[in-house]
């Protein structure tokens, strides 16, 4: 196991009418924006049940956050912070909103051109805004990490940021939240928490015990509950078990003291940037094809998955590893997002530009090793035609 220094401080409120909690967790005196996305929130009644839980505070709103948080709309809200002297943030939305919440909060702040808050990853954030968030779609994991995306429109890019600044204060989760989500959210909310697993899982045999068998869990569970989110369209302990899994797929813990890739969400990042395609959408065109092309570096990983995932025990050791990534390409297709580019009308015209997205971004040397180049990014997107 790998040497690691865990720290999460977010503290979840998780259940049934929770959002009412909101009251005993944000200071009184607090001068608050709620920030959220399109009309769901007001039209299912969330962001009334805020505004009656915020009671007598100063409170302003903010909306129109989109599903890939531009970095325009954001800087919109942060003039509006400085503006009015608002000092606490709430998002009431998914992961976009929570994301686009936290490059505000660090961004207020901020001495310099904000942009800089993408281009270092995060590495110049020094304090931000406190804030906290009411989740209504469970897939990225952001009410419970310390991390984001945000898009620049005017270049197309698409770019990840951390910093230990940025966890919520807290979150409320409730899975009745969910209740009036489009199948084809929950869907990618599944996809979406399966690949953040699978990111953290599928390097290397780093000997990490507990990590192993809690990302196999998690696995397991969004194959199981997958089909049942299709099917059972307000089953309280379907979604609450997708929003918990979601959570645990990247608060930090199965990542502790293991190697981790992210190649598949890179090279995601600039599909959505260019071709506005769902994040989660991304993912399951990029993962079976990356899994293919670096099946030798992930051999033993890949042969762990096979077996304590799929419970594929029988063939050799290629046919084990062909059927494993069979049944993930089948896990995702069966959920409705579809795993190849010519899917989305892409062929090998695109590429070229979508690897020139890459190599100016910088990403590279990608994956646990480095070794993903601009070649093998080219080789990855040639296997999902």
């Amino acid at each position: 196991m790998l040497n690691f220094d865990f720290y999460n401080p977010t503290r979840i409120i998780f259940g049934s009418n929770t959002v009412k909690r909101i009251n005993d967790l944000i200071p009184l005196d607090a001068k608050v924006l709620v920030l959220y996305g399109g009309e769901s929130a007001h039209k299912n009644g969330t962001l009334t049940e805020v505004r009656d839980a915020l009671g007598t505070r100063t409170v302003e709103e903010f909306g129109g956050i989109e599903p890939n948080p531009s970095y325009e709309t954001l800087m919109k809200a942060v003039e509006m912070i400085r503006e009015k002297g608002l000092d606490f943030l709430l998002a009431v939305g998914g992961g976009s909103v929570i994301d686009g919440t936290k490059f505000v909060a660090a961004a207020v702040g901020y001495e310099g051109d904000p942009w800089e808050i993408l281009e270092k990853r995060g590495s110049k954030i020094r304090h931000a805004l406190p804030f906290g968030s009411v989740l209504t779609l469970p897939a990225t994991g952001s009410e419970m990490n310390n991390g984001g995306v945000v898009t620049k429109k005017a270049t197309q890019t698409k770019l990840p940021f951390s910093s230990s600044h940025v966890f919520p204060v807290f979150s409320i989760l409730d899975p009745t939240k969910t209740y009036t989500l489009p199948v084809r959210q929950l869907a990618n909310g599944v996809v979406d928490a399966f690949i953040h697993v699978m990111e953290q899982y599928l390097t290397y045999p780093a000997n990490a015990r507990v990590q192993d068998r809690f990302a196999e869990g998690l696995l397991q569970t969004l194959i199981e509950i997958g089909p049942l989110v299709l099917d059972e369209t307000q089953d309280y302990d379907t979604r609450a078990n997708l929003m918990w899994t979601a959570s645990m797929a990247l608060n930090g813990l199965i990542g502790a003291g293991v190697p981790q890739d992210w190649s598949t969400h890179m090279i995601g990042h600039e599909l959505t940037a260019l071709h506005n395609i769902d994040h989660a959408r991304t993912l399951a065109i990029v993962l079976p094809a990356n899994m293919q092309v670096r099946r030798t570096t992930k051999r033993d990983k890949l042969l762990q998955y096979a077996e304590r995932v799929w419970n594929i025990t029988e063939g050799n050791d290629e046919q084990r590893i062909d059927a494993a990534i069979e049944q993930t390409r089948q896990f995702f297709e069966g959920l409705g997002l579809p795993t190849r580019l010519s899917d989305y009308q892409l062929g090998a015209k695109d590429i070229d530009q979508i690897v020139n997205q890459l190599e100016v971004h910088g990403l590279t040397k990608l994956g646990e090793h480095g070794d993903v180049t601009l070649a093998v990014s080219r080789s990855i997107l040639e296997a999902s035609l």
